[in-house]
C-alpha cells in the first residue's frame, strides 16, 4: 500500500508532466520530451503557485492545479524566451 505522501508525490510529478506538454503544445507546437516537460512542468508549478499567492487566488482542485502549474510553465518558457533573445 503507498503511503500518502508518496501518492501525493506521485500525482505531483503527474500534474507537472502535464503541465510541461500543455505548455509545449501552446508555445512552440510539440511537447520536450517527458523529462523535459517534467522539468518544465515542476519548476511551472513553482512559479504558478507563487504568482497565484502573490495576487491572492488558491487551487484546491486537480483540475486547478495543472491550470496553476501550466500558467507558471508558460510564465517560465516566456522567461527562458526572453533570456535567449539578450
Amino acid at each position: 500500500m503507498l503511503g500518502f505522501g508518496l501518492v501525493s508525490l506521485l500525482l505531483f510529478l503527474c500534474v507537472g508532466a502535464a503541465a510541461g506538454f500543455l505548455a509545449g503544445q501552446l508555445t512552440k507546437g510539440s511537447g520536450f520530451g517527458l523529462g523535459g516537460n517534467l522539468l518544465v512542468g515542476i519548476v511551472g508549478a513553482f512559479i504558478g503557485g507563487f504568482i497565484f499567492r502573490v495576487i491572492g487566488i488558491a487551487s484546491y482542485s486537480l483540475l486547478g492545479s495543472l491550470v496553476m502549474a501550466t500558467i507558471g510553465a508558460l510564465v517560465l518558457l516566456w522567461i527562458v524566451s526572453m533570456v535567449k533573445m539578450k
